[in-house]
């Protein structure tokens, strides 16, 4: 895993969406890899992710709708997004209530497939 090519590329999608304020990297089981946040502690973002996964994938099971890809909640302040990076890790990012959603989504999409390059050596197929 190259730590600091994952700090590098949190930091590019947190200047690209103008209201990220959290990101972190995260294994499926709620272990912090990396990340960078002001809101939120980053163990607690990293579990969170894990529990929507868990979540995200009983209802995938259920209405037969496939593997994991994203998931998104909204507050009155602002988002949760938490999107599978591989089989094993995950992305989550804590925005704002003025975020462009559909922007978030592009760039994050692309921030993934660099940071699979980071924490895998190579570029996997995202799903």
């Amino acid at each position: 895993m190259n730590h600091t090519a994952l700090l590098s590329e949190l930091d590019a999608l947190r200047s690209r969406v103008e209201g990220i304020s959290d990101a972190a990297v995260a294994s499926v089981d709620g272990m912090l890899l990396t990340g960078r946040t002001e809101r939120a502690h980053p163990e607690t973002l990293a579990a969170l992710a894990a529990a929507m996964l868990g979540l995200a994938r009983s209802a995938g099971q259920q209405t037969g709708s496939g593997e994991f890809c994203e998931t998104v909640t909204r507050f009155e302040s602002g988002y949760i997004a938490v999107y599978a990076l591989g089989s094993e890790c995950l992305l989550v990012v804590l925005t704002d209530r003025h975020l462009n959603l559909a922007r978030l989504h592009l760039e994050a999409r692309n921030s993934i497939r660099s940071m699979s390059a980071a924490l895998f050596g190579e570029r996997r197929p995202v799903v």
